[in-house]
């Protein structure tokens, strides 16, 4: 008996679609781009054309990033804090800009894998 797991061409499963996404790679096939501008979706992908213009990510990927962000953050300051003595102006000015950058880099990966799932699981016109 094959263990092994074959999906139909009507599945579309998450994982694969997940790593395609958070690389800005459309989730449904990897050759057309996800984004046309840093969190504008495409409107359809060049490659397959699926419709990325559907979606409805609405906040739910910002929500994400400040939780993500509250996990990566809280633990370094307090880790940082316990280790160092870090004058309080200097962190003053290094927190909020760690912050920013993170914020920067994580929310159009984080966007794209909301797109993805919904995609995966038919949600939000997808379909």
């Amino acid at each position: 008996m094959n263990d092994r797991r074959t999906t139909r061409p009507n599945e579309r499963p998450f994982g694969p679609a997940f790593t395609r996404a958070i690389r800005g790679r459309c989730p449904a096939c990897a050759e057309g781009r996800m984004f046309a501008r840093y969190l504008q979706p495409v409107q359809s992908c060049g490659g397959c054309g699926q419709r990325w213009d559907v979606h409805q990510a609405d906040d739910f990927p910002a929500y994400i990033v400040i939780l993500l962000l509250g996990h990566i953050m809280v633990p370094l300051m307090i880790e940082v804090n316990a280790r160092f003595s870090i004058p309080l102006g200097w962190q003053a000015a290094i927190w909020p800009c760690l912050a920013l950058m993170l914020c920067i880099l994580l929310i159009q990966p984080v966007k794209g894998a909301v797109i993805a799932f919904q995609w995966s699981r038919r949600m939000h016109g997808f379909p």
